[in-house]
């Protein structure tokens, strides 16, 4: 008997992993969560402009652009892995309120954007958004902010360590997929089977722009010692930001104190305007 529920265990297991295995892309993009554009900029004030971006597979991007006059530089903002840019709207605000520009775009299968979403297909996304920036609104790289929030900040870093933007900021952000999925599922032999690796840890070692990370210690979706560690990753100049509260309500309790500290390395390390 001892044996046949030790049969059983083994199987269950195993299906337990193959699950796992063939459904990995639910576990990482949640495009299904208020996929409806719910708000838009001018609902808080902010002039903008739709914008749709053609990616190198054949994509259409849909997001928003926003400028400011005489701006000391543009964000290119990439968002993390559930909702879509309309729950970001505020970060326009907080960009404007900075003195930058801003281009927020949602990947492809999130919001009004086409296609389907994988990892490659993000970088692809990333490239457009940076190709929109640099050859239709002629912005100079050095004058380029890549700001991503928790997966997308693996997607920032992976931008960054192929281009050459002025600033990186990495927000809540892991330093890849196996090890992060290796802490929440530590009964499975994730690093075997994922078909996703997002290394933001490796792609820091590229990164030769000056780089913000923030991160709070009581982040219960990624473990505060990950932005830690990409913060020991990073070349200087770089400054490390201890935040307040959980992974998405962070940047509520720390307002005031992200964007002085932000906005202050940002004016401080983005080469002036000529």
């Amino acid at each position: 008997m001892l044996f046949n529920l030790l049969i059983t265990l083994v199987v269950v297991y195993l299906i337990v992993v193959f699950l796992v295995y063939a459904g990995q892309s639910r576990l990482i993009y949640f495009p299904e969560i208020e996929q409806e554009i719910s708000n838009k900029p001018s609902a808080i004030g902010l002039d903008y402009t739709s914008v749709n971006m053609a990616t190198a597979d054949g994509e259409r991007l849909h997001g928003w652009w926003v400028s400011v006059p005489d701006a000391k530089g543009t964000v290119l903002f990439f968002h993390g892995n559930a909702g879509n840019i309309s729950q970001r709207i505020n970060y326009l605000s907080m960009f404007k309120r900075l003195g930058y520009n801003t281009l927020l775009f949602d990947y492809r299968g999130y919001g009004q954007s086409s296609g389907v979403p994988s990892e490659s297909g993000t970088y692809l996304d990333a490239q457009a958004g940076w190709r929109y920036l640099t050859e239709i609104q002629n912005i100079s790289p050095e004058r380029i902010i890549l700001f991503g929030e928790s997966l997308g900040g693996a997607v920032a870093a992976w931008l960054a360590a192929r281009e050459k933007p002025g600033l990186l900021v990495l927000a809540s952000t892991f330093t890849s997929v196996p090890n992060l999925a290796a802490q929440i599922y530590p009964f499975l032999p994730v690093r075997w089977i994922t078909r996703f690796h997002y290394n933001t840890l490796e792609s820091l070692q590229s990164v030769t722009c000056p780089v913000f990370i923030a991160h709070s210690p009581e982040d219960e979706i990624i473990p505060f010692e990950h932005g830690q560690q990409l913060f020991q990753a990073a070349s200087a100049p770089k400054q490390f930001l201890s935040l307040e509260g959980g992974h998405n309500i962070g940047f509520i309790f720390m307002q005031p104190a992200w964007i002085k500290s932000l906005g202050a390395f940002m004016d401080a390390n983005l080469p002036a305007s000529r």
